[in-house]
């Protein structure tokens, strides 16, 4: 049982084996697809295989499409030679249920599978061709937030950008420029119009894409490498869009279990490997069952029935809406809080804290409590539904290899919208946060977290962030079991707004967060002890 073309003919031996396989002839939608392209999508990664490839598939076998995706890797290409070239770009997709079981479905839809980097001559001539083709309908990236950024902390572009910028569109290397140079080409090949969607989960995607090109762009231009008109068609909604969009799925890395499962079902050559990249990636994805796509309504050339696989195709303030539903209240700052907590708390599976009656209670006065007040209902979207789903079904499903450390990662990147953004509407509602307590205690949490000292008093090692060698900075000569340590070191942090987004003593929650804080610091138990003060009452 191998996972390629050859290997799906014996259907009897899959079926057998609980895997359900595509009801189409996938060789035959690559061939039209080839012939006449109508989606690329950049960054070929996990989530997209399983969610935005699964759309595409759904698409497929229920006849609302004969053409699947064309996929572009700008970043890591060991993805592209030991992922899709071995498994003839076929992915084995595994949702994770909360019983423990699993549906298992291979998916056909990922059609073409190539480096998107100008130096690859074929493949790069090969996207060339495909831009050019008038029926090209939608380019959609998730390549994550850090792919659209051309600048460091000081304002200056990083080297790598700046070199694409002095060599122009003919030696595109990087993910943005690669991006402008494959649209100069649809633009020479007519002006011919297309959708260009980010799929990336952060806020307000679809403007952050378009700067990032039109930066390239403008660079260009001042160089003499592309026309004025280029610069127009890019800012004309009606030849090229940038909708925005709001995506929700928890991919984990591959599992062992999963690998395990479906070695014993008889599937071969499953084992994960770690690229070049450093990308932990596997011929199978592993995910959980609920999923979310929120898209502007927006494409110039037309588009797929989309909203017939589970997409929801609205307005730009409904996504944006819905983006901060799920940011600000229902799913992310419950994460985040859990993260944190969970490291400190010597947790190596998020799901395993949902068993903790303090955290359990943490998460439901963050999101329910005291973010649901102020959030904004966007219509299509339940903002109750959806954060009981999570707290019910998503987080606690034992069988979603997640933990803590990798929730952890970038944190001081995320707390200004996590946290910060239900503060501020606090502020704007009754003049204070005063009001709030869990979303304090996460704060506390996280500033205890970076002490990188657990509950019990072992070390542990901090998750990656930009900002960990700073912070630790401030917070040196704090030692947990002294609170006399603590003179105040906590304030250059709590009353940065660059961080949070507002300063908290401002906000009327510094005090209260130092006072946590010291409290957690106490010895031996007492980040519990401080949950269980603040939680049981």
């Amino acid at each position: 049982m191998k996972l390629t073309l050859e290997g799906i003919k014996d259907r009897k031996v899959w079926a057998e084996a609980g895997v359900s396989l595509p009801s189409y002839d996938v060789e035959t939608v690559a061939e039209e697809t080839r012939k006449a392209p109508v989606w690329v999508h950049f960054g070929a990664g996990n989530i997209f295989r399983i969610f935005i490839g699964g759309i595409a598939d759904t698409l497929i076998a229920d006849r609302l499409s004969s053409k699947g995706i064309t996929c572009a890797e700008t970043f890591d290409f060991d993805i592209i030679e030991r992922i899709y070239k071995p498994y003839d770009n076929l992915v084995l997709g595994v949702t994770l249920k909360a019983d423990g079981s699993t549906d298992k479905r291979v998916i056909g839809s990922l059609t073409e599978a190539l480096k998107a980097r100008a130096g690859e001559a074929e493949d790069w001539k090969r996207l060339k061709a495909v831009f050019a083709d008038p029926g090209l309908q939608i380019m959609s990236f998730t390549i994550t937030e850090k792919g659209y950024a051309l600048k460091g902390a000081d304002g200056v572009y990083f080297p790598f950008v700046q070199a694409d910028i002095d060599n122009g569109p003919d030696r595109a290397a990087s993910a943005m420029a690669v991006a402008c140079s494959l649209l100069y080409e649809r633009y020479k090949a007519g002006k011919l119009p297309l959708a260009v969607v980010s799929m990336d989960n952060c806020s307000r995607n679809g403007e952050r894409l378009q700067a990032s090109i039109a930066a390239v762009a403008e660079a260009w231009n001042e160089r003499g490498y592309v026309e004025d008109g280029f610069i127009a068609y890019l800012s004309n909604h009606e030849q090229v869009s940038f909708p925005w969009s709001m995506i929700d799925k928890i991919t984990p890395r591959p599992a062992d279990s999963v690998q395990d499962e479906l070695e014993r079902a008889g599937v071969e050559d499953m084992a994960p490997i770690i690229t070049s990249g450093k990308t932990y990636i596997a011929p199978f994805v592993n995910a959980e069952g609920p999923q979310y796509l929120v898209i502007e309504d927006c494409f110039p050339n037309g588009r797929p029935a989309l909203e017939k696989a589970g997409v929801f195709m609205t307005d730009r303030d409904t996504v944006n809406q819905v983006e901060r539903m799920k940011v600000t209240t229902c799913l992310n700052p419950l994460h985040t809080a859990l993260a944190v907590y969970g490291c400190v708390l010597g947790y190596t599976l998020i799901a395993d804290e949902m068993k903790d009656p303090l955290l359990n209670r943490l998460v439901r006065r963050i999101g329910p409590g005291e973010g649901m007040p102020v959030v904004t209902d966007p219509g299509i979207l339940s903002p109750e539904a959806f954060v009981n789903e999570v707290i019910d079904v998503r987080i606690p499903n034992p069988f979603m290899p997640d933990t803590p450390q990798r929730i952890a990662t970038d944190t001081s990147q995320k707390v200004g919208i996590r946290f910060g953004e239900t503060i501020k509407a606090y502020m704007a509602e009754y003049g204070d946060a005063g009001k709030l307590t869990a979303i304090p205690l996460a704060i506390a949490g996280w500033c205890r977290y970076l002490l990188a000292v657990d509950d019990e008093g072992r070390a542990y090692e901090l998750s990656p962030d930009p900002l960990v060698p700073e912070l630790t900075k401030v917070l040196d000569g704090i030692v947990v079991g002294r609170p006399e340590t603590y003179n105040g070191q906590l304030k250059a942090i709590l009353s940065n707004a660059n961080i949070f987004g507002v300063n908290l003593y401002e906000a009327g929650i510094g005090e209260k967060i130092e006072e946590m804080f010291v409290d957690e610091i106490a010895g031996p138990g007492a980040v519990k002890a401080v949950l269980r003060k603040y939680l049981d009452s």
